[in-house]
């Protein structure tokens, strides 16, 4: 007998723009077992009801506590922006509903803790958006390094581009909310955020660090409006640390596009190397590639990933990675496993994100990880 599908109401949906169109409703979709999506809350029931008509989705809630006080929802996803995380996580829990919340957690690391201790208090599965880590290359790169592909990992060195932080973005409206620091919505907070959850994956926790971070653009420019924008975000991002098994770690991430090749990650060790590309910084949504060489081998040849990694998902990284997500929050609700992305593991990205801060706004090393 087939078991029952969880029911997902979604807060947060603008057809053919957000992030919850483009990658929450086609992922969901795709695991028809398992969900059902059972409604829309937005910032008004009219733009709900556009959004539900737009999209075939059966019911347009009244408001946030309409979705979350409904016995048809089990699940609350919420896409909207990071300044409303913490209020509308904070409702889903105390409803009783388990919670799918998009990365950022919350805006700084006190909120991400706040949201994790609420979750674990009320007995409900929250789960965080850091697809990155469920991506099949990042996969296919763990049982590599587990394994010992490359021996024991003496360092590794990622440098990427985050794109929106350049010196011109497409629209005025998105950049205004990113561009501006206080939001938490940052090329650290977001493309490093998520990299750094798949970096923990392969290598573990980062023990200590020193960071720099800059904006050397003040101003940006909208190509929409033709307007010039300020930017308060850091568009230099440089990260020197040391992760826990010992080995050194270097990332720089640069705003803007790139040219070419966006995002190069090399792992050495004493056995091999391995290198990951892709077209930009944000791993979590873009195709990624792995080459490799060890023993006596000149030259690194192609890693293919096998089949198996991608679990029939669509290979459309956006959707496939949500979707993977999605699959192993199931997974945990009906076994009690928790292999998704967890309220606890975005608390320990964020205690990376605040050491960054911490060390560039001090001048000095500091260590992510708690005081015992």
């Amino acid at each position: 007998m087939a078991e029952p599908r969880f029911r997902v109401g979604i807060v947060g949906l603008q057809p053919g723009r957000s992030w919850a169109a483009r990658a929450h409703v086609p992922a969901l979709r795709a695991l028809p077992d398992d969900f059902e999506i059972a409604g829309i809350a937005n910032t008004s029931r009219a733009s709900a009801e556009t959004a539900a008509a737009a999209t075939g989705i059966p019911r347009a809630f009244d408001g946030v506590a309409d979705l979350v006080a409904s016995p048809d929802v089990d699940i609350v996803a919420v896409t909207v922006k990071v300044p409303h995380h913490l209020n509308l996580v904070k409702a889903a829990i105390d409803a009783g509903k388990h919670v799918y919340c998009e990365w950022p957690l919350g805006n700084g690391l006190a909120e991400a803790e706040e949201m994790a201790a609420l979750a674990k208090a009320r007995g409900v599965v929250g789960v965080v958006g850091t697809q990155a880590r469920v991506a099949p290359e990042i996969g296919y790169l763990s049982e590599l390094i587990a394994e010992g592909f490359v021996g024991e990992v003496l360092s590794t060195t990622l440098t990427a581009r985050g794109r929106g932080w350049g010196a011109a973005i497409d629209s005025k409206a998105i950049g205004a909310y990113l561009l501006d620091r206080a939001n938490g919505a940052t090329m650290l907070s977001i493309p490093l955020g998520h990299t750094l959850a798949a970096l923990r994956e392969v290598l573990g926790d980062v023990a200590d660090l020193s960071a720099v971070l800059a904006t050397r653009r003040r101003r940006v420019f909208a190509s929409d409006t033709g307007e010039t924008l300020p930017m308060t975000a850091p568009d230099q991002v440089l990260v020197s640390g040391v992760l826990a098994g010992g080995a050194p770690v270097s990332i720089h991430y640069r705003g803007g596009q790139a040219r070419g090749v966006g995002l190069v990650w090399e792992i050495n060790g004493t056995e091999g190397d391995i290198r990951i590309t892709g077209p930009s910084g944000h791993a979590q949504m873009v195709p990624l590639s792995i080459e490799g060489a060890r023993g006596d081998e000149k030259e690194l040849r192609p890693l293919q990933v096998p089949a198996s990694y991608r679990s029939g998902l669509s290979d459309d990284p956006v959707v496939g990675n949500v979707a993977r997500v999605y699959a192993k929050m199931a997974a945990d609700l009906r076994t009690g496993t928790r292999t998704a992305p967890s309220f606890d593991d975005a608390v320990e990205v964020h205690r990376i994100i605040a050491a960054v801060e911490s060390s560039a706004a001090s001048g000095r090393r500091t260590s992510p990880q708690p005081n015992d």
